[in-house]
């Protein structure tokens, strides 16, 4: 047996095993991974799914790890060194971030053109210029992990790395952009929901993921497009003054991006939302599995649940029969614009907090500042 036949079967079993673990790590690129990644990247993945880490993390370090292992290939000539030397990192850094006036004057600053050229025909590299240092930054977290998890300790805190993205991100400032331009607050969502107005039950089902989202304390398009009938629970009706009581449900979320491994995570719903869901679940029949499921043109309901990309699509559609630009609007800002919502209504942070999820105080308090900022007295000395 010739050496590339011994290869292609190496190929072939690493394609057979990155199968096995697609039902928690769906991948659409399953041929080149299993060219790019080696037995003992598929062998810790393996071992992560095991672990049981949320699928979200797994794809994303599933996503890192081979773009690592098609940068290295392409720039040293070699697999990735495990663990990798500091002068790796720094080499890493240099390639990613760097400064386009620089480039300008000498033209072998930043990635060089062969490497560049490599990655874009891989598919890996689809933008031109420097990446964003948030980029990099989450790659060399991956990397990381991914050395811990092999039970290898990395140069990943070192002086210079740290000292090499400092400099380079300051030398080539770049505005930070918020996932969604604008907000889904309460008179935003109202326009979108104007536009569920027929019984049709496309409309139906965009008005009960607009609602619940929104309401849930603006979750994740991932949470949303993954939930589950057996994640709800009907909890006891809230009283309220002056009218029937309002039907309230719990959302058993698990352990989500920001909790502990231990963590069950619950968020409640009450009123409208509650019966927007139960309106949609009673129209699609759904006694079990996928809650929100896509719809084809003729109205038949897929047993699969929509993907969250689905439900990215979704805010932008209705922003446009809504009259908006749906280039400003994305299902993270159902996320931004409930935090928002709740600090123009005077909600204390943390109790919105407990509704979102948010672990960071910091995170959640920048929009309760905004909000603070713009109705305050210092805003309106004129």
């Amino acid at each position: 047996m010739g050496k590339q036949s011994i290869s292609r079967t190496g190929v072939d079993r690493r394609a057979d095993e990155l199968d096995t673990i697609a039902s928690v790590l769906p991948i659409d690129r399953r041929d080149e991974l299993a060219e790019l990644l080696t037995d003992q990247d598929i062998e810790t993945l393996r071992h992560l799914v095991n672990e049981g880490m949320g699928e979200n993390t797994l794809r994303a370090l599933t996503s890192d790890l081979a773009y690592l292992q098609a940068w290295s290939l392409a720039a040293t000539g070699g697999s990735l060194p495990w663990p990798a030397p500091e002068a790796l990192l720094l080499k890493f850094v240099a390639h990613h971030l760097w400064q386009p006036d620089q480039r300008e004057i000498d033209p072998h600053h930043g990635m060089p053109s062969a490497v560049e050229q490599s990655l874009r025909d891989q598919r890996f590299l689809r933008s031109s210029g420097p990446h964003a240092p948030d980029t990099v930054r989450r790659r060399l977290a991956s990397w990381s992990t991914l050395t811990k998890w092999r039970g290898l300790t990395g140069h990943f805190s070192s002086p210079s790395l740290k000292s090499a993205i400092r400099l380079a991100v300051r030398a080539t400032p770049r505005p930070r952009k918020r996932k969604s331009a604008k907000a889904v607050t309460g008179d935003v969502l109202a326009k979108l929901l104007a536009t569920c107005n027929t019984d049709s039950l496309r409309d139906i089902r965009d008005r009960a993921i607009l609602m619940v989202a929104f309401a849930s304390g603006g979750r994740r398009r991932s949470e949303i497009a993954g939930l589950r009938r057996e994640q709800l629970t009907v909890e006891p009706p809230i009283t309220v003054e002056n009218g029937p009581p309002l039907p309230s449900l719990a959302i058993h979320l698990g352990r989500t991006k920001t909790s502990g491994s231990d963590r069950d995570e619950v968020v409640y719903l009450t009123g409208r939302p509650v019966d927007a869901l139960n309106v949609w679940i009673a129209a699609a029949r759904i006694e079990g599995g996928s809650v929100f499921r896509k719809v084809d043109r003729w109205g038949n309901i897929s047993k699969r649940a929509l993907e969250p990309s689905a439900v990215n699509a979704i805010v932008k559609q209705r922003a446009a029969l809504a009259g908006l630009d749906p280039g400003e609007f994305s299902a993270h800002g159902l996320r931004s614009g409930y935090l928002t919502e709740a600090a123009n209504r005077g909600v204390p942070l943390p109790e919105a907090m407990e509704q979102s999820c948010h672990r960071s105080v910091q995170q959640a308090s920048s929009y309760y500042n905004n909000a603070t900022r713009r109705n305050g007295r210092a805003a309106r000395l004129l």
